[in-house]
């Protein structure tokens, strides 16, 4: 196995070779997915960062990694001993992309060229054209997007996954295909779009009410969908479709070619305009509507309804209707969470209900507790794996936002401080994202102090009524207030939407400061998790999943947490709370324990009731 300097210096070798000064590995695939399966993994395999964000760049002297705040620790200790220079973004001095290109190559070593490289496939066309933009205004850097180093350097990469695809039933679905199709049809053509090509893999397993397993966490398969006024082609590597989900796909009239003939397809297509989201396709295949294969220069993307000739048809730029259909949960997917977090609340409640005491009598480390929380998951009907890998942090390593234990990382637990458990599942009803932090025993003023603001935090959200409509931004600060009055903060967003039996992280709504204009509407699912963060301390973060609902009024929303577990109450301070504070928390406990304890035994009942019971 090679090391990550050598990996680099092979990199170098191919630059040289193609006269590029240097190359840009962005986390992402060809469909723009937050997390990647193994073949696409090029930025962790050049680095050694394994974190879902960031971008490494390596010229022919240095070497840089940007990533935000989330993984600030992690990278850091990832990168020890590579050339990799660790870049904090948001941080005051740290220098985008472009500016640290400009600098490493024109002002501190002179380069025989000024071409950057990067896999087009691997950037989405609006990402493209930002960093060509960039590029070109810090010392005339071009962007070459037609050549990927790794074909000829990562000589064991994994090849592309064939995990099986099987249906999605219409009784967790809740909606036909031929009805979705409709649908995304009549949006079409509110934009005057015949029909569109889809690259995002959780929206197409949500269109076909198909799932998959080609990325880890996420029941989702490499593809592509085609769809005309009248047809619809999933490019797809058939050997992964079970007879079911040929079935599926026939009965839903829908047709299937090999992942591998889309350019072929897209030169094709019957009808007059297409649009393609460029904040979701890849920029080499949008370049393939203008019969190019490395550049789309020239072309700004204006997303509200950019359209410019290709060929026989006109490619429509503008963002895709799916998402935000997608985030709107339809009666039986949201009857389905309800389902799923009860038998979640289950297995969290008999978890819980062991931790303690196993931390006291010793032997337990932050992997041990991970396995037995999955285990008693395993349990559960319709398990069908994790939404994410367990983040099981003990003391200071909770302060690390994204910590996974290793072997080599994994700590003993004491019966002392506080331990920060984030974990999720996949059933095949719902998908769920939870996090508590425990008090193991004794706690100090400090960890009490924290604790209890994030939990206010958390609840003051959950109180609020907010108009229809409103965006997560103009939610945000409310669960930070009390957090800024004691100049404490965190950089990570409060809330994303969570799928049904897809991804857990799912968008296009956001709570976070960040400006992100979506919409909240009935429907939608959030998390709610505020957090602080104390390097070399604690981590805090508290996180329900919530539901938008009406309000009495219509034109307002409430949330309804549909998350069903005890928040620990050892460790708050509850002269901070204000009493409506302490009503909600006890009216939350009570709801924990008149839904969960029908599905428990005595001694698991015994200990809930405890658990829940009221403040005041």
């Amino acid at each position: 196995m090679t090391t990550i300097n050598e990996r680099i210096e092979a990199l170098r070798q191919e630059l040289r070779r193609e006269n590029l000064a240097a190359f840009i590995f962005p986390t992402s695939d060809p469909h723009n997915s937050e997390y990647t399966a193994d073949h696409w993994k090029g930025r962790e395999w050049i680095s050694g960062f394994n974190g879902s964000a960031g971008t490494a760049v390596v010229t022919l002297h240095a070497a840089a990694l940007w990533t935000d705040s989330r993984y600030f620790i992690a990278a850091a200790q990832q990168l020890e001993g590579t050339e990799f220079q660790l870049m904090k973004e948001r941080m005051a001095g740290t220098p985008t992309i472009a500016e640290w290109l400009q600098s490493t190559l024109i002002t501190q070593h002179s380069s025989p060229s000024t071409e950057i490289g990067i896999c087009g496939m691997n950037i989405t066309a609006s990402a493209a054209q930002q960093l060509i933009s960039d590029l070109r205004q810090h010392g005339g850097l071009t962007l070459r997007t037609n050549f990927d180093p790794l074909k000829r350097i990562w000589t064991d990469r994994p090849p592309i996954p064939m995990a099986p695809i099987v249906p999605q039933p219409l009784e967790y679905a809740g909606e036909d295909v031929g009805s979705k199709l409709q649908r995304i049809r009549k949006a079409l053509r509110e934009q005057h779009a015949d029909g569109m090509l889809m690259a995002s893999l959780d929206d197409i397993a949500w269109t076909l009410n198909l799932r998959g397993g080609d990325v880890h966490c996420n029941p989702v398969f490499i593809s592509y969908l085609l769809i005309s006024s009248q047809t619809a082609t999933l490019f797809v590597h058939e050997g992964k479709l079970t007879p079911e989900a040929r079935e599926s796909l026939i009965g839903s009239g829908v047709a299937t070619a090999p992942y591998d003939s889309l350019s072929d397809a897209l030169r094709h297509y019957p009808d007059y305009n297409i649009l393609a989201d460029p904040d979701e396709v890849s920029h080499t295949v949008i370049s393939l509507f203008n019969g190019q294969r490395s550049k789309v220069e020239g072309q700004r993307f204006n997303l509200q309804c950019s359209i410019f000739n290709v060929q026989s048809s006109k490619l429509i730029a503008a963002p895709s209707p799916v998402p935000a259909m997608k985030a709107v949960k339809n009666e039986t997917e949201q009857a389905g969470f309800r389902r799923a977090m009860i038998r979640d609340g289950v297995a969290m409640v008999r978890f819980l209900r062991w931790l303690k005491p196993a931390v006291a009598a010793g032997g337990q480390t932050e992997m041990s507790v991970d396995r037995q929380l999955t285990a008693l998951r395993a349990e559960q009907p319709l398990f069908r794996g994790l939404s994410f890998d367990t983040i099981a942090a003990y003391e200071a390593h909770g302060a690390i936002v994204h910590y996974e234990a290793t072997p080599e990382t994994d700590v003993p637990l004491r019966p002392e401080g506080f331990l920060l458990i984030d974990s999720g599942t996949q059933y095949q009803d719902g998908t769920t994202d939870i996090t508590r932090t425990i008090a193991l025993g004794p706690i100090t003023d400090e960890q009490r102090f924290v604790y209890t603001l994030v939990l206010k935090g958390h609840i003051q959200l959950q109180l609020l009524t907010f108009p229809d409509g409103a965006s997560g931004t103009q939610l945000d600060a409310i669960a930070r207030r009390d957090l800024w009055a004691a100049h404490l903060n965190y950089l990570h967003g409060t809330g994303h939407g969570v799928g049904a039996y897809l991804n857990a992280h799912e968008g296009p709504h956001q709570i976070r400061m960040e400006y992100r204009p979506a919409p909240l509407h009935a429907g939608m699912t959030v998390t709610d998790e505020p957090g602080v963060y104390l390097e070399g301390k604690f981590g805090v973060r508290i996180e329900n999943v919530l539901l938008t609902q009406p309000s009495t009024n219509p034109s307002f929303l409430v949330f309804e947490p549909l998350t069903l577990c005890p928040i620990d109450k050892t460790p708050i301070d509850l002269s901070l709370l204000t009493p409506e504070e302490i009503r909600w928390l006890d009216g939350y406990h009570q709801m924990v324990y008149d839904r969960l304890s029908p599905y428990l035994d005595d001694a698991d009942k015994q200990w809930l009731r405890e658990a829940t019971a009221a403040c005041a």
